[in-house]
């Protein structure tokens, strides 16, 4: 066949190349720890690497796989290496890896209920097992997103549309009140994002006062929505945190549920990373309160081993949900709207990529127990860091560790100085991150008038085993100068 003429893969090219892919695979999980979490690059360092113009005529499939494996794969930050502590570390699992080839060989795109019935019904049916995972009530029912962020831009979008009572899709905002969103001072970046993309203004996004565990306080909440409520201001919603970005403190849920109830305001609760420890009986406390919520976020690419992007978005008022997202033209009609769930309705986007199947297939794999255990695991480890923290010289926990996150600092005797504790640290950090065996990122604590910086140590990938964490703890130590 000339250059440029055949419209795909043959089925025996595909299957040749097929068993190429997997076996490299399998070679790559097996061997992750051999790559450096953080490739040495800087950026546009790869982009030469990459030709300039596409290629005419078409490259082979062996072309494209050497440069795939000598170009990309070097580029990569490998957050499927247990090394990898930084930010909310994830697992890319086996059966998550399986379901999403299975997901690009299908191709299909549900969003009405006739172009994809099997991406429906199962997002459906995996969502309620999490559902039931996670002890929530039966009235919520999860619909599956990209992420976190977007859960939430929904969430609000439902909120504002409750809130409002539906004038803002009618008759948009310039005809009514400033609208009022709030969160905590931890609270999530996308909150405020939220706020942003749907119109009310940034400055329409109150953050407020945390106390010493990085907590939200009710009281102080409670005074903000009288304050705008006298100033002609309209409160339409909360979001409450359980396992906050920088400390992974949860806010005070059952408080600012009892509230929420009072001044009718839409309840979010962001548990995106914390909410998969719920399906640990033991660290159930984690979600007390949220079961009076309207919508809660939990990010299974987070925290249960499902490969990026899954979130699970679960709502209680998923007529509300529609009514504010849903548009539909006569094109995207059909004869089974009246009965079956169309996913198109209940989130931004129209078109609706199979998700759902690498988080049937990962719940199945795994089951409730051995995925119990695990964060069971990495609860216990990052304790077990915690504790090689609190026993050394020179070391302090800036932060209480009620998950799998530790924030610390090196701090030695006599030094007081923040700005001076500052660069130290950032010196660690860029040494031990140069050292290839693990990557760990940093935030910013706030304790009174004093900010400070502090390295932050996540466990989350399944493969993280004790080693992991000595070899980064012997690195850290020698990282000090």
């Amino acid at each position: 066949m000339p250059p440029g003429s055949a419209v795909d893969l043959s089925p025996e090219e595909l299957r040749r190349y097929a068993h190429e892919v997997s076996d490299w695979i399998a070679d790559f999980i097996a061997g992750v720890e051999s790559y450096p979490v953080l490739p040495d690059l800087k950026p546009g360092e790869l982009s030469r690497g990459l030709s300039l113009a596409g290629p005419e005529h078409g490259d082979s499939m062996d072309e494209i796989l050497a440069d795939f494996r000598e170009i990309i794969v070097p580029g990569c930050t490998q957050w499927n290496h247990p090394g990898f502590h930084a930010y909310f570390s994830n697992t890319g699992s086996g059966p998550g890896i399986l379901a999403e080839a299975l997901t690009a060989a299908l191709n299909v795109n549900g969003m009405v209920w006739r172009t994809g019935p099997a991406v429906t019904e199962v997002e459906l049916r995996a969502c309620d097992w999490l559902r039931q995972w996670l002890a929530l009530p039966e009235d919520f029912v999860g619909h599956i997103e990209d992420t976190a962020s977007v859960s939430t831009l929904s969430a609000l979008a439902a909120a504002r549309h409750r809130g409002t009572e539906g004038r803002v899709r009618s008759e948009g905002l310039g005809a009514l009140p400033p609208l009022r969103v709030y969160c905590s001072e931890e609270a999530h970046s996308s909150v405020q994002r939220a706020v942003v993309l749907l119109g009310m203004g940034l400055d329409h996004c109150r953050t407020i006062e945390v106390d010493r565990d990085f907590r939200m306080n009710p009281e102080a909440l409670e005074e903000a929505i009288r304050e705008d409520r006298r100033r002609g201001r309209l409160p339409i919603a909360v979001v409450a945190t359980a396992g906050t970005t920088s400390t992974t403190s949860v806010d005070p849920i059952p408080a600012i549920a009892d509230l929420c109830e009072r001044e009718g305001l839409w309840l979010h609760v962001d548990a995106a990373y914390g909410g998969p420890m719920a399906i640990v009986p033991e660290y159930r406390w984690v979600l007390e309160g949220a079961d009076r919520a309207d919508s809660l976020v939990v990010n299974p690419h987070k925290w249960l081993f499902v490969p990026m992007d899954c979130s699970v978005l679960f709502c209680r008022h998923m007529n509300i949900l529609r009514e504010a997202l849903s548009l539909v033209p006569p094109y995207l009609m059909t004869p089974e709207d009246d009965v079956a769930r169309n996913l198109m309705d209940y989130g931004p986007a129209l078109g609706r990529r199979f998700r759902g199947l690498k988080l049937w297939f990962v719940l199945r794999w795994y089951g409730l127990e051995r995925l119990q255990n695990l964060l069971r695991k990495h609860v216990a480890l990052a304790a077990t860091f915690a504790d090689w923290i609190d026993d050394a010289e020179d070391w302090e926990r800036v932060a209480p560790t009620p998950m799998s996150t530790v924030l610390f600092r090196h701090r030695p005797a006599g030094l007081k100085d923040e700005s001076v504790l500052r660069e130290h640290n950032e010196g660690i950090l860029t040494r031990v991150n140069a050292a290839g065996s693990s990557f760990t990122s940093h935030t910013e604590v706030r304790r009174g008038d004093r900010t400070i910086y502090a390295l932050r140590m996540a466990v989350g990938n399944a493969r993280t085993e004790l080693r992991h964490l000595e070899s980064f703890w012997k690195t850290l130590r020698e990282s000090v100068c």
